[in-house]
């Protein structure tokens, strides 16, 4: 030990102790919360699900005129888990806002898929609208996302955290 510190009295040198073992601590659960928020941006669905990541990825497609496929995803997730009382009148809102040629927010569907959907809207179910929602899902994590992982927005959303 050197000579400043054996002149200490044993109450601070225990004190001292006990701030590094804190601090450590912290620094470790500080390391973990980093590693965590940082996987938040390996895959698309992972980012998906977070409140952040999906804010900066819409700000993102936002910026590149593409928005509509996000939206369409996310319209899709919230037809999915409606009541089946509600599936008709959304599955509507979805064909006119997304689907339908000159939509508002039209995304870009194969025409196979376009007309597998306009084939079923008369009697929707839960899972109406899953193959074009992966495929749209497909382009963004093909596409949109890669792009993304190299955009300021993605460097504002590691910021965020």
């Amino acid at each position: 030990m050197c000579k400043g510190l054996s002149n200490l009295p044993s109450s601070c040198l225990e004190k001292a102790k006990g701030m590094r073992v804190k601090l450590s601590h912290l620094a470790e659960i500080h390391h973990k919360q980093k590693v965590q928020d940082g996987k938040i941006l390996q895959d698309l669905e992972t980012l998906l699900g977070s409140k952040i990541g999906l804010q900066a990825f819409r700000g993102f497609l936002r910026s590149e005129f593409s928005e509509e496929n996000l939206e369409f995803w996310l319209a899709c997730e919230d037809y999915r888990v409606s009541p089946s009382n509600m599936q008709k009148t959304k599955a509507s809102s979805i064909l006119n806002q997304f689907i339908n040629p000159d939509a508002p927010l039209e995304v870009n569907l194969d025409a196979e898929t376009r007309e597998a959907l306009l084939s079923v809207m008369d009697s929707p179910c839960a899972d109406t609208f899953s193959l074009a929602q992966q495929r749209i899902y497909s382009l963004m994590a093909k596409d949109s996302f890669p792009r993304f992982l190299r955009s300021h927005h993605c460097a504002e959303a590691i910021k965020a955290y």
